[in-house]
C-alpha cells in the first residue's frame, strides 16, 4: 500500500514557518499526524515552489518597513522584487547531499523568522544550511547556483500552479489508486489526517478486493 503525500512551500514565507507545527513538516506531521504510524504506509516529500507575481503584495515604499514588521514576509521588497532564490535554492540542493529531511529548511526558516538573519543572500543561506546539515558551505552554493538545481525547483513551482491553489503550504495527497485531495493553507492537521485515513482506507479495500477476486479484466 502506497500513499504519495508532497508538500509544497516556500522556505521564508512566514505562513509555512507558522504552519509548521500543524502540517508543514513533511517527516513530523505528514508521516505521523496526530500519532498516526504512517512510516510503513506512505511516502512523504517536501518540495519547495518559487514565489511568483501571482499572490504576492507589493507594497509602495512608506509601508515597506511596517509590512515587514507584522507581517514577517521577507518576500516584501522594495522596487517590487520578490523573489529570493537563495534560501529555496539551497535548501532544494542540500538533498543531493542526502538532506532529505527538514533539517536544512527549518534552519533557514528558523533564522529568518526567528533570528532576523538576511537568508535572501547567498552568504548567510549556504552558512546555516551548511551547519545545519554539517556540509561544506562552497560546494552546497555552488550546487544550489546549478542550472540542475534551479529547474528542479522550477518544476516544482509549475506543478503548485497547476494546482490552482494560491496559498502555500499546500499538500498533495494522492494514493495508488487515482484518489487525491489537495489542501491549500491548512494550518490544521485534522483535514490532513482525515484525508490520509480515508485514501488509506480507499485503498485497502480495493487491495482486499483484489486479494479476493482478482484485478479487473484486460481490455
Amino acid at each position: 500500500m502506497n500513499v504519495k503525500i508532497i508538500c509544497y512551500l516556500e522556505v521564508i514565507s512566514s505562513w509555512c514557518y507558522w504552519a509548521e507545527p500543524a502540517g508543514g513538516g513533511t517527516e513530523k506531521t505528514l508521516r505521523r499526524p496526530r500519532g498516526i504510524q504512517l512510516k510503513d504506509r506512505a511516502d512523504a516529500g517536501g518540495s519547495v515552489s518559487r514565489l511568483q507575481n501571482a499572490g504576492r503584495m507589493v507594497l509602495p515604499p512608506e509601508r515597506h518597513d511596517y509590512a515587514l514588521a507584522v507581517h514577517a514576509e521577507r518576500r516584501l521588497v522594495r522596487a517590487g522584487r520578490a523573489i529570493y532564490d537563495a534560501p529555496n535554492l539551497v535548501a532544494e540542493a542540500a538533498k543531493d547531499f542526502g538532506v532529505t529531511d527538514d533539517r536544512v529548511r527549518l534552519a533557514l526558516a528558523h533564522a529568518a523568522e526567528r533570528e532576523g538573519n538576511k537568508v535572501g543572500q547567498w552568504e548567510v543561506a549556504g552558512a546555516v544550511a551548511a551547519k545545519a546539515a554539517k556540509l561544506n558551505k562552497t560546494k552546497l552554493l555552488a550546487r544550489a547556483q546549478s542550472d540542475d538545481v534551479a529547474a528542479r525547483v522550477k518544476k516544482s513551482t509549475a506543478e503548485f500552479y497547476a494546482l490552482q491553489v494560491t496559498q502555500r503550504p499546500a499538500f498533495l495527497i494522492e494514493n495508488a489508486i487515482g484518489d487525491r485531495a489537495v489542501f491549500s493553507g491548512i494550518v490544521r492537521v485534522e483535514p490532513l489526517a482525515a484525508a490520509l485515513d480515508a485514501l488509506l482506507a480507499d485503498q485497502a479495500a480495493y487491495d482486499s478486493y483484489q486479494a479476493h477476486f482478482g484485478g479487473p479484466p484486460a481490455r
